[in-house]
């Protein structure tokens, strides 16, 4: 049978509507699609989660307890990442991480074993690696305890002889910042599950990101200048901005396209990638309460992220400004927010 100009034509323009409508499907995954999850670390009472549109329109104050209704988050929340169409809470003083879809928040399942006050995480193939502090008392107990997530059960660990505290995955390298005992940054390998030569950073290195082959990571001793420390991973040199005493402590550190943005005190500054020298004049900063600090911060979709740590007993706040340092929102959210997770 012979097909016509016109049947061909209709056939080929009826393939490509449907191929250009599925290749620009934006429908949300769920009610928590496009917005910013804010983690609560909460008291011994228990933590919660809050949850805001991209667009800022739209806002719930506790979506766990909103859509787990009677089950418990856990004490002292420190931590998400996500893996696929999850996501994963720590819950610290529980010793328990929560696994929600991250669409939905509903609950998955919860892993329970293998995890001695759990601090952060990072997913790789497969396979978890949280950071223990283990007990608090003793500066070389800490490990990485590794989740299978197909089954959401603890597999073995990795020893640090060493504090470990926030994680980052890069180059299928695990860094991890060691604030307390040492002036290094741990190196470990997933593969080999092996510790690898540790790089020199400065005591008391905490936040961290990477981009573009540089690691960036914020060292914040009580007693001396704080500084940004950059790592060129392909051959570890390593160089240092510092930041003037005078100015007070630097709490937080993230780098958005092609600058770094950190907070000292109550406010947040801004440098080039490339800068070799401190800002000296902030771009925000934030009316925090009476007893509060800087606990959260983060930079995403083109908006700063500035949480008060408030005073651990009542609900505090979140403040969202753009790039140039104008309040563009205050939420009222729970108790000690420490972190903003985006969902996109």
């Amino acid at each position: 049978m012979k097909l016509t100009r016109l049947f061909l034509l209709a056939i080929s323009v009826s393939l490509f509507v449907s191929c250009s409508n599925d290749d620009d499907d934006n429908t949300p995954k769920g009610a928590y699609d496009n917005g910013i999850f804010i983690l609560n670390e909460g008291n011994s009472s228990g933590g919660s989660v809050s949850f805001a549109s991209d667009d800022l329109s739209n806002f719930t104050a506790d979506v766990y307890k909103t859509v787990n209704n009677g089950d418990f988050a856990g004490v002292y929340l420190q931590n998400i990442f996500f893996d696929g169409d999850k996501a994963y809470i720590i819950a610290g003083g529980s010793n328990v991480i929560d696994v929600v879809n991250r669409y939905t928040f509903k609950l998955i399942a919860k892993v329970e074993t293998g995890l001695v006050n759990p601090r952060y995480g990072v997913a790789k193939d497969g396979k978890a690696y949280v950071t223990n502090a283990n007990s608090f008392s003793s500066v070389t107990d800490d490990y990485i305890a590794i989740i299978d997530l197909a089954t959401n059960k603890f597999e073995s660990k990795i020893e640090l002889n060493a504090t470990a505290n926030r994680i980052l995955l890069e180059n299928g390298k695990l860094y991890i910042t060691e604030p307390y005992s040492n002036d290094k940054l741990l190196v470990v390998n997933p593969a080999t599950k092996a510790l690898e030569t540790p790089l020199t950073i400065g005591y008391s290195g905490d936040t961290m990101e990477a981009k573009d082959g540089i690691l960036y990571i914020l060292r914040s001793p009580s007693a001396t200048s704080s500084e940004i420390i950059k790592v060129k991973l392909a051959d570890k040199s390593a160089s240092k901005i510092t930041i003037p005493q005078a100015q007070g402590r630097a709490g937080y550190l993230d780098v958005y396209n092609d600058k770094i943005y950190y907070t000292v005190n109550a406010s947040t500054y801004a440098i080039n990638v490339n800068a070799t020298t401190a800002a000296t004049t902030p771009i925000a900063t934030t009316t925090l309460s009476a007893n509060g600090y800087i606990y959260g911060f983060a930079v995403n979709n083109d908006k700063i992220f500035v949480s008060d740590g408030g005073d651990f007993g009542s609900n505090s706040k979140a403040f969202i400004y753009n790039l140039s340092g104008s309040l563009q929102k205050e939420l009222t959210v729970g108790v000690g927010p420490n972190g903003f997770y985006f969902n996109n």
